[in-house]
């Protein structure tokens, strides 16, 4: 019993209450903090370095197991993912693998509406986890008909749970809070600060949480978007072509992105992209999938344009292991304005 006296303010004192715990946090520990990599190389004869970060340390082997997380972390907290709720999402594949493998952690049935031209890995991956993938044709309307089909399941049927990945705040919001910070910590064990970052765009969640992050405090960080240049969908507002960087550049320009309030668009060319990839690989047993290729050829471009004492970042999204059916796997001839051949990779140093 208290020695204080009945009505004094000690019987008023409350324990603050601590906040209630999300079901995500117990998957905390496998998502983020990944590596930093400072890559040295060769362009043209003269030495060079970028930096990266190793998203292929997440859970599931991808950065969209960032954006997956908080995206349910925010929806558990505002009560639209509830206990025994079905997740259903379009996804060109890693997204569709993260919500798959973290919803079955949670208890939740999985639903991924997803272009049929994808990799054969992806969808078995989805599979693996218990989810379900539901292959759509061109015919069908390709991705858009993906989302739209998505967007008609979760109407149909209560209880469901649809991330919108494309246009959730949560997206952009994951790298702002995660991505971000790491970088900037990591850096700062070179003793630097980033000059430029550059991502290839899928949802475009990556470049504005990075944008968000690096430049809050008035620093003129450049962010640039990346793209394929066999499909230049962000430079010319529709879908044009067709190319092999799986996860990005999706027939249309996500609701996410604002590319007024980004730099100029980087383009690179798919073959080069796979180029590159297989460099990363055979050069330096960093064994990534064809985006990581594209980005290092963005940073690259970045670094020749603002000097080699730039610090330019961009990300390794994920690995190989998704791509072992494709081109990845075969030889590609260079063509004459690939850069790759150009690029000799030396070695690298990875900070935690």
């Amino acid at each position: 019993m208290s020695d204080a006296a009945p009505g004094s303010l000690s019987h008023h004192i409350l324990e603050p209450t601590a906040p209630e715990p999300s079901p995500v946090d117990s998957l905390a520990a496998l998502i983020g903090d990944t590596p930093l990599l400072e890559i040295e190389y060769r362009f043209d004869g003269r030495r060079c370095r970028l930096f990266a970060k190793y998203e292929l340390e997440n859970m599931t082997g991808s950065i969209k197991d960032r954006m997956a997380a908080h995206i349910m972390r925010c929806a558990y907290a505002t009560g639209e993912l509830k206990p025994g709720d079905s997740i259903v999402e379009a996804s060109s594949g890693n997204t569709g693998i993260s919500f798959a493998a973290l919803g079955t952690a949670l208890g939740h049935r999985v639903r991924i509406y997803m272009p049929n031209w994808m990799s054969r890995e992806r969808v078995q991956l989805i599979q693996n986890f218990g989810a379900e993938v539901i292959p759509v044709s061109q015919e069908q309307g390709g991705f858009v008909g993906a989302v739209q089909l998505a967007e008609q399941y979760a109407r149909d049927n209560e209880r469901t749970f649809l991330p919108r990945q494309f246009e959730n705040p949560a997206n952009t919001q994951a790298h702002e809070m995660t991505t971000g910070p790491e970088i900037e910590r990591q850096l700062a064990s070179f003793d630097r600060q980033a000059d430029a970052f550059i991502a290839g765009v899928g949802t475009g969640g990556t470049v504005m949480g990075l944008a968000r992050f690096l430049r809050r405090n008035g620093r003129p960080v450049r962010i640039h978007p990346l793209e394929p240049a066999n499909s230049p969908t962000l430079r010319t507002g529709k879908h044009l072509g067709c190319h092999r960087i799986q996860g990005i550049s999706d027939e249309f320009i996500p609701a996410v992105i604002d590319l007024d309030s980004l730099d100029g668009i980087v383009d690179v060319w798919d073959g080069d992209a796979i180029i590159m990839a297989q460099s990363l690989c055979r050069s330096l047993g960093l064994a990534v999938g064809i985006s990581s290729g594209a980005n290092v050829l963005g940073a690259m471009k970045l670094v020749e344009e603002l000097g080699s004492d730039a610090t330019v970042v961009t990300v390794l999204p994920d690995s190989n292991k998704k791509y072992l059916s494709t081109d990845l796997c075969h030889e590609e001839r260079a063509l004459a304005d690939y850069l790759s051949p150009r690029a000799e990779l030396l070695r690298f140093r990875a900070v935690r």
